[in-house]
């Protein structure tokens, strides 16, 4: 309890108070990033659960082009045609700071600005809806970065917004109520001292006017 911890002194009370209004500020700063926090969470949510169907919708159509390529020409013929790719992709990754949290952003580089690079293989020898089923993949994968980022960014925040959670509860069930616990014995004991010391200055006062009639009395006597 407070009174095995402490010593009941002013110089206690006041670190006491000051560290009861950085708990309480520190408290109110959390709260309001967990909200922010959570507010951004459940935007970002509802983004991956559009992004994700908008993805698998895609992927299932690309999907569709190349088994239909398929049946309109050999394996054979295929393979060939997708062995040595004229363009090449590059992954860049930066981080971006939202309330505390290093999320990352990726971004596509090609090597050449042709988008014709994307067809490696020529038109004569190969069915259009293997064109198809090329464009369909070239065409998702701004959306697959995308989700990428956001299905990384969710669960980072949702790992902070547990951290913040955390520290929120424990401000707000422990600290606070054991600064305010540890004032309140403080004040209540400094009170009794005062009380007491304002009692035995009384009696000592008491004392010394009845020594001082006492002393007159056998002067008069």
């Amino acid at each position: 309890m407070a009174s095995s911890q402490i010593i009941p002194t002013r110089m206690e009370l006041g670190r006491q108070k000051k560290r009861l209004a950085t708990a309480t500020r520190g408290h109110k700063l959390l709260k309001d990033k967990r909200d922010e926090l959570m507010r951004q969470f459940l935007e970002l949510v509802r983004e991956n659960k559009a992004l994700r169907e908008k993805v698998e919708e895609k992927l299932a159509r690309a999907n569709g082009n190349f088994v239909l390529a398929r049946a309109a020409s050999s394996d054979a013929v295929l393979n060939t045609a997708l062995m040595a790719p004229k363009q090449q992709i590059y992954l860049e990754m930066s981080l971006r700071n939202v309330m505390s949290v290093e999320v990352p952003q990726f971004e596509k580089k090609t090597r050449t600005e042709n988008q014709g690079d994307i067809y490696s293989y020529g038109y004569a020898f190969t069915p259009p809806q293997l064109d198809d089923a090329v464009q369909s993949l070239e065409e998702v994968l701004p959306d697959l970065l995308r989700l990428a980022e956001v299905e990384k960014t969710c669960r980072l925040m949702a790992s902070e917004i547990e951290k913040t959670r955390r520290r929120v509860n424990a401000l707000e069930h422990v600290m606070i109520p054991d600064a305010q616990g540890k004032i309140k014995y403080i004040t209540m004991k400094l009170d009794e001292n005062e009380r007491s010391t304002q009692v035995r200055l009384m009696k000592i006062q008491d004392m010394m006017v009845a020594e001082n009639i006492a002393k007159a009395q056998k002067k008069e006597a």
